[in-house]
């Protein structure tokens, strides 16, 4: 079974963002702002890409999304990030309808569409458990005399942290959230033209049978000044310093080193 995730790295679609801009010149300035860039470069590639590396079942796909007009420095070095992960592909759009691009990128990477696959959304700030693609599979191959009579089942791991991330190292909390946009996939049958794309995330229950794994903790909900969903007001997230316990624990099941981000910020 094809597994294929979808990140936008960035992207300047047209919708698509909780925090609203006049026109499109107006947004790519925000979204290439010098200090939210570095910031994204930064989890990107101390939060999200190590435990898509460490994952213990390699056989998936990753598509990240960038605008046309991300400065070619930016685009480089976003290659050399991920040029040792051949799971990833970095694919170009120019601003678009957030979904129709969404949708019809997912849908082009499916090698046969006749065949059903699982697709996940992956935001560049966010991490997953090393054993994620693997723990899909196994849903996948568990539940498959639900799928089978399905268009489409959401496959939710609800428990995870939200963490923040800086020169100090890392703050965080356990959380539990059903639905959230880390840790969610979907099913998507054979001859099928649905994507995870089409809904809104914490929606996908509304639409088609869900299953929910309230496993040990599968997911990591970075915390930054530039969340979209954190632009306007939230109820705020108490975060403490990472116990020693804590800390073997976001190395052993995100692959996530509290020295390399403290070195990633240094800086600042």
């Amino acid at each position: 079974m094809q597994v294929i995730g979808l990140c936008r790295f960035s992207y300047p679609c047209l919708g698509g963002f909780q925090v609203g801009h006049d026109n499109m010149e107006a947004r790519i300035e925000y979204l290439y702002n010098h200090v939210r860039l570095e910031e994204r470069f930064r989890l990107f590639e101390t939060v999200a890409l190590p435990g898509l590396k460490a994952q213990t079942d390699r056989d998936f796909e990753l598509i990240v999304l960038v605008g046309t007009s991300l400065p070619k420095p930016h685009l480089e070095r976003l290659h050399d990030l991920v040029d040792t992960l051949p799971q990833v592909r970095i694919v170009t759009e120019p601003p678009r309808p957030h979904r129709e691009v969404m949708k019809e990128i997912l849908n082009r990477a499916r090698h046969d569409p006749s065949q059903p696959c699982a697709q996940f959304r992956f935001d560049d700030d966010d991490a997953v458990g090393i054993d994620f693609i693997a723990k899909l599979r196994k849903a996948v191959d568990d539940s498959a005399a639900l799928l089978v009579q399905h268009k489409s089942v959401a496959l939710d791991w609800n428990k995870g942290f939200i963490a923040e991330f800086g020169a100090g190292g890392i703050r965080a909390t356990p959380t539990y959230r059903p639905f959230y946009t880390a840790a969610l996939a979907m099913f998507v049958n054979g001859s099928c033209p649905l994507t995870i794309m089409n809904f809104a995330h914490d929606n996908l229950p509304r639409f088609m049978p869900a299953i929910s794994f309230p496993d040990q903790a599968m997911y990591i909900r970075g915390h930054n000044d530039f969340n979209d969903s954190r632009q306007k007001t939230t109820k705020r997230v108490e975060l403490k310093s990472l116990s020693n316990d804590q800390t073997k624990l976001f190395r052993n099941r995100f692959a996530i080193d509290i020295n390399a981000v403290r070195a990633a910020y240094k800086s600042d």
